[in-house]
């Protein structure tokens, strides 16, 4: 059963801020889209995926504010969100170091450069993992693409972990780019990597189990799926040998409230033992935190 809100000091991998436009901030995914829905209907990319998203609800006041009481509200401890590229999330963390910490998210187009700025990202801002939205790249860098590959190997340098989005991208975009077999790729030329897959790995949860069972620095994450549907080989990989793989993270506001994301959580057939490194333990690990 999941433990009750505030028992344990939760960690979100993955968390953000409302934006007052989400055409315009979507732009650099919506121009890859062809289908006339994506491109003349949508405001956010995977809208048809979605229902009630937080993110297009009117705010009033600080976004940075907003977020952080919605967390307080179902006791998230800390939020992991990407900085570096100005907004609220470069405010949050400078506001409260305490309660965010940062990701970069680096272009590998940008070549030598993207090494430079992931450094200053590590260097300035502290950021605590890179992450990789690889079928979201204009053009698309697949995930064993040579492009990646000086980024992987500053990020072993640096110490810091890798959360990449893995399975069909929601955007009506192309897939192949994600597919969960170019990870072993990564991982038998990185082994000291360490690999959070993330976004679903879908339709192929059945390999990135097999996967992990391999590879040992191998995760998953659950970021953008409601809890109730989880992928059941990935729950009952965690309630077996894989109770230190699976990591939580939301999809908050982009696509999932948390009131639902808590909601549906108490639904979820985790062992007792599994949820403290689910929720938190496993991130803090991963992710270089004090024990919570």
């Amino acid at each position: 059963m999941m433990p009750s809100i505030g028992s344990i000091r939760i960690i979100d991998t993955l968390i953000g801020f409302p934006r007052a436009d989400l055409r315009a901030s979507n732009q650099w995914m919506l121009r890859q889209t062809h289908d006339r829905q994506s491109r003349e209907e949508f405001e956010v990319p995977v809208e048809y995926m979605f229902h009630d998203i937080p993110e297009k609800r009117s705010v009033e006041g600080d976004a940075v504010d907003y977020t952080l009481g919605e967390m307080d509200r179902f006791g998230i401890a800390i939020g992991m969100i990407s900085v570096g590229k100005g907004g609220a999330a470069d405010v949050a963390i400078a506001r409260h170091p305490g309660r965010f910490i940062g990701s970069f998210s680096p272009d590998p187009h940008e070549g030598v450069e993207a090494v430079r700025k992931l450094r200053r990202a590590h260097a300035e801002l502290g950021i605590r993992a890179a992450t990789f939205f690889p079928a979201g790249f204009s053009p698309q860098v697949a995930i064993d693409h040579r492009l990646m590959y000086p980024l992987y190997s500053t990020c072993v340098e640096l110490g810091i972990p890798v959360f990449v989005n893995v399975g069909v991208p929601g955007p009506r975009v192309r897939s192949d780019c994600q597919h969960v077999g170019r990870v072993e790729e990564v991982l038998y030329d990185f082994p000291d990597l360490v690999f959070v897959m993330r976004h679903g790995a879908e339709p192929w949860v059945d390999h990135a189990v097999k996967l992990m069972v391999k590879w040992p620095n191998l995760h998953y994450s659950t970021s953008a799926f409601a809890p109730r549907y989880y992928p059941k080989p990935v729950i009952d990989y965690a309630n077996s040998r894989g109770a230190d793989r699976l990591i939580y993270a939301g999809y908050f506001p982009m696509g999932l409230s948390l009131e639902r994301i808590m909601t549906e959580l108490q639904g979820v057939p985790l062992r007792d033992e599994v949820w403290p490194k689910f929720l938190a333990a496993n991130a803090a690990r991963v992710l270089g935190l004090k024990a919570q």
